[in-house]
């Protein structure tokens, strides 16, 4: 159905207990105006009233969360699914007279980007049960994320307070089982030293049977160095445990969540074309699904670029400035995703050489990860247009 089809413009305004709804017609004119409750019943009967009048497209500025009803209740009535930009509909606000800021005043501005300016608005696809569940588990592992950041940090900084040199020995290691193992057991310098070798070994053993041996020589070693006890040790042997198995329990979900994002990526059809791809796992896989898809509402690998903030951006103003610098713009998960991705893909000796050129022309190590990052976008576009597996390059003949 193209533009030229749509009778009805309907912009929501998306809010958490009621939505703010402005349905414009071809020419302009105002349809509907008002607040609504974030009720099926009162979004279902909008929808079928402006039914009336022809095709309607319904445009939300927030297509999950707190968007997912009025999404599932358009598509169940028959209406059209797009999706605006917070980015762009704030620039579009711009060009409107006024500089309040109401819902009012953004559920029109939707309506009329969708009426006037139909390339702004990208695609929502609802109908794919798998991609709704892969988008609410990847942010729930995101929540998992930080959460183990700030807990990890966290146990860091007390273990610096209490005595650095044992810090430097675990704090690197801070995520590692036979670590936090260690400090729920022997949460103290005091406790570790009392244990003595053979307790911190058998301990260690446990969870990790290699590098138990050199883990308990350098905790040994660490605790050698001071002998003094800090302030405040008393206090942080009853934190530590705690912190150490709230982070354990927080590595045990996102765990879970992995198997359970790998499980649902095993029934879609494009899981194996972008795990095929070096440096492409599970989570980095359904992020890329989540945030494009299939690829199909861009028009080229450079678009898909430009909404991953991977595309340089040119600057010229006369004689004084000129030159391209990163982008500080785009879909910033698409862009880590796609960064961390080239990064371990630097195993990969294509991937590799083509880093050491970038290098060799005077690239910082993250300017030469990005451009490699950009290169990959070309690859990556390519193989979801098509649905092929990766290949890899083949060095010409000399």
């Amino acid at each position: 159905m193209g533009s030229d089809e749509i009778a009805v413009f309907c912009g929501l305004d998306v809010g958490k207990s009621e939505h703010h709804a402005t349905a414009l017609d071809p020419a302009g004119k105002r349809l509907h105006d008002k607040k609504l409750p974030n009720t099926e019943p009162r979004l279902r009967e909008l929808f079928t009233s402006l039914a009336q009048h022809g095709a309607v497209l319904v445009v939300v500025d927030q297509p999950a969360s707190i968007g997912a009803l009025p999404v599932a209740v358009a598509r169940d009535a028959g209406c059209r699914i797009a999706y605006l930009p917070g980015l762009t509909m704030r620039r579009l606000a711009d060009l409107h007279p006024g500089e309040g800021k109401t819902d009012a005043r953004d559920a029109f501005v939707i309506a009329d980007a969708a009426r006037t300016l139909p390339h702004t608005l990208r695609s929502v696809d609802v109908a794919d049960e798998a991609l709704a569940e892969l988008t609410m588990l990847t942010g729930f592992d995101d929540d998992l994320a930080a959460e183990s950041t700030r807990i990890r940090n966290r146990l860091r900084g007390l273990l610096t307070q209490i005595h650095p040199s044992l810090e430097r020995v675990l704090g690197p290691r801070a995520s590692h089982p036979a670590v936090l193992a260690l400090i729920e057991r022997f949460p103290t310098p005091t406790a570790m030293n009392k244990a003595g070798r053979r307790r911190l070994l058998a301990t260690a053993t446990r969870h990790a049977p290699r590098m138990a041996e050199r883990l308990v020589d350098d905790i040994l070693a660490a605790l050698a160095e001071q002998t003094v006890v800090v302030a405040g040790t008393t206090a942080a042997a009853t934190i530590l445990p705690h912190l150490a198995s709230s982070l354990r329990s927080v590595q045990e979900q996102r765990d879970a969540v992995a198997a359970q994002v790998e499980h649902l990526l095993e029934d879609h059809p494009l899981s194996r074309v972008l795990i095929s791809m070096p440096g492409i796992a599970v989570r980095t896989a359904a992020r890329i699904l989540v945030e494009i898809g299939d690829a199909s509402g861009f028009a080229s690998a450079a678009c898909l670029a430009a909404y991953a903030g991977l595309a340089p951006v040119t600057r010229r103003s006369g004689t004084s400035i000129r030159g391209e610098n990163p982008s500080r713009r785009g879909n910033k998960q698409l862009k880590r995703a796609l960064y961390l991705s080239a990064f371990f893909s630097l195993r990969d000796p294509a991937s590799r050489a083509y880093y050491q050129r970038k290098r060799a022309e005077g690239k910082h190590h993250v300017a030469a990860v990005t451009c490699l990052a950009r290169r990959r976008v070309d690859v990556l576009f390519a193989m979801l247009r098509d649905h092929t597996l990766y290949q890899p390059a083949t060095p010409s003949p000399a």
